[in-house]
């Protein structure tokens, strides 16, 4: 048996720790934005469509914020109209319009897929 000192087995045990860790955090990455990519289009399936445009505007960007990578998931075409549509809205001549709930129902669905993955992610090491 070769002899190891203390310090070149610890040398040892960082690398594979910090390997370990670059490799989760690209698959972490990597889910993050196959995520918000199978949001997108499920929330273009079932947005509503009176014209169109509303459930053509859903898109993602990438968002680096104190080192956390992150996708926000928003609608380029017509922000305004998000709230109104999910949680309905006063009519201007009185009475009100009922929303119609789509995006919280696709971000819970993608939110409980996505942290059955990224368990896999940690457990399996990338």
């Amino acid at each position: 048996m070769a002899n190891i000192s203390i310090d070149e087995l610890a040398g040892e045990i960082t690398l594979a720790v910090q390997q370990y860790t670059e490799d989760v955090s690209a698959a972490i990455e990597r889910e993050v934005d196959a995520t918000a990519k199978e949001m997108v289009a499920e929330l273009r399936i079932t947005s509503p469509k009176d014209t169109g445009e509303y459930a053509k505007g859903w898109t993602s960007r990438k968002e680096t914020k104190h080192g956390e990578y992150r996708r926000i998931v928003h609608n380029k075409n017509k922000p305004s109209l998000v709230h109104l549509l999910e949680k309905g809205h006063a009519k201007v001549n009185g009475g009100r319009v009922d929303g119609r709930s789509h995006v919280r129902p696709a971000a819970e669905r993608h939110i409980g897929r996505f942290e059955k993955r990224i368990q896999e992610i940690i457990k399996n090491g990338g």
